[in-house]
């Protein structure tokens, strides 16, 4: 129920999730999310759920199997699913002027392979949708449990950079501010913002500074990063990463860091 939870208190947090609402969940994933945002909106509401991952990815379920499960259970009638990217559906969709009242990025910007994407996303919704509503990790850490997750995502997104090609959770990193910049540059502005402290349940800064204190991740290190000075700094940041989880006594201590949450409207309508 961590994760159930943790999307019940970022859609309160946003307050904008009516019964009846027509909503666009872009990065939807295995629907975590969607199936708070489905309970939320009620039987008349609609949640547009998009992601680009191919149905067999994930574990131990996969994509398609986790949402052909929501989509037989009481929340299914109310969720339309669309394997396509945000661009791509977006474009698509422009054809036929399809609105919604609310558009949902929740923990999916640091999936997107540039940081360029997020703007494009941001400017092909204006004049869609009146309300969008993101949610990201704040690489910030109240409890000191969770410093280690802010260093591993921090090592883990270094490495990234220098690969083409990869399915990790971290392709990409945007801090809050970043996010808000973009925001701004794309035309919207912020009506209010918080910061939640996730649940110790929450399971995601275990299992992502898990991956970066394997010895994989060095493997990884040597095999894509062809600058001497950028392995030696990867191989400094999974120390520090090390450092962090030694403080706790074990990784599976590790909490997950800071959620940061925000609501931005149109600047200009």
């Amino acid at each position: 129920m961590s994760q159930a939870e943790h999307r019940n208190r970022l859609i309160s947090g946003w307050a904008v999730i009516k019964p009846g609402s027509r909503i666009l969940e872009l990065g939807c994933g295995q629907g975590e999310c969607t199936t708070v945002l489905a309970d939320a909106v009620g039987p008349s509401g609609i949640i547009d759920a998009v992601d680009p991952a191919p149905l067999d990815y994930g574990s131990p379920n996969t994509l398609g199997e986790a949402q052909a499960e929501l989509s037989s259970g009481p929340l299914g009638p109310r969720i339309r699913w669309h394997q396509a990217s945000p661009e791509e559906f977006l474009e698509e969709t422009s054809k036929k002027g399809q609105t919604w009242d609310v558009a949902i990025l929740s923990h999916c910007i640091w999936y997107f392979k540039s940081p360029d994407t997020l703007e494009a996303i941001l400017r092909a919704l204006k004049n869609r949708t009146d309300t969008v509503c993101i949610a990201e990790y704040a690489l910030h850490a109240t409890h000191p449990a969770a410093s280690a997750h802010v260093l591993a995502a921090l090592a883990r997104a270094g490495l990234e950079s220098y690969r083409v090609d990869s399915n990790e959770n971290i392709q990409n990193i945007l801090s809050p501010n970043g996010i808000k910049d973009t925001c701004t540059s794309a035309g919207w502005k912020m009506e209010h913002e918080t910061v939640l402290v996730p649940e110790p349940e929450l399971q995601d800064g275990f299992w992502e500074t898990n991956t970066v204190a394997s010895p994989r991740f060095l493997e990884k290190v040597d095999s894509f990063v062809p600058d001497k000075r950028a392995k030696v700094y990867l191989r400094a940041a999974r120390d520090a990463v090390l450092s962090s989880v030694a403080t706790n006594g074990n990784i599976k201590n590790t909490r997950t860091m800071d959620v940061w949450s925000a609501v931005f409207s149109p600047a200009e309508k």
